[in-house]
């Protein structure tokens, strides 16, 4: 049973897909373990709180020095005895430390199509204010591993969604959250725990059943 720990910092969309689908039996062999999250104040922690699930404040804030926070959030992933991190929505840097000793278990969700609109300030709006102005007909989300760089990490999947006339920033990405997030993030996670994903020189390779 992979044991998995959500990080979150907002409202917690991403984190609802995963238990509706470990809940509905499209994600097997998984559970949360853990929810933690950066914002006290985040509704993904009522989520957690409302299915059971441990859920964990732990801010950069209330910390003197990022150091301290840094290896209160290694201690404290650590305490879950987890298998897998799920990075659902979370705008905290990850500690290299980290990213290191979970190679190849951290994956996170990107609402576009990586290489297009991802790295250092591409997150939540402004990834789509950016596809909407360089005016591309398909946009999506990334479900991939999480490396030392910024949404550089091996991909796992990709799903397209289409631009329409007349898009905004915000209905666009909640086409994207519909149609592509909510699906390949727990598509991913249940590949995963069922043994199916590998990493070879920086590609994944999915084995099919």
């Amino acid at each position: 049973m992979l044991k998995i720990t959500v990080l979150v910092s907002g409202g917690g969309t991403n984190l609802q897909a995963i238990i509706d689908a470990i809940d509905a039996g499209r994600i097997t062999n998984a559970h949360i373990e853990a929810v933690i999250s950066n914002n006290k104040n985040a509704y993904a922690l009522t989520r957690a709180k409302n299915h059971g699930i441990p859920a964990i404040v732990l801010s950069p804030k209330d910390f003197a020095a990022r150091e301290d926070y840094n290896r209160a959030l290694v201690e404290t992933i650590d305490g879950t005895d987890c298998g897998l991190i799920v990075l659902a929505g979370c705008m905290v840097i990850l500690p290299p430390e980290l990213i290191r000793k979970y190679e190849n278990r951290i994956i996170n969700i990107h609402p576009a199509l990586i290489p297009s609109f991802c790295g250092t300030g591409y997150y939540g709006l402004k990834v789509h204010e950016a596809a909407l102005a360089r005016g591309v007909k398909v946009t999506g989300a990334t479900c991939h591993f999480v490396d030392e760089g910024t949404d550089t990490g091996p991909i796992i999947l990709q799903k397209a969604v289409e631009v329409r006339e007349g898009d905004t920033p915000k209905t666009l990405q909640l086409r994207v959250m519909e149609e592509a997030e909510w699906q390949i993030m727990p598509e991913a996670i249940n590949l995963i725990a069922n043994g199916r994903v590998t990493v070879e020189d920086g590609r994944v390779l999915i084995r099919q059943d």
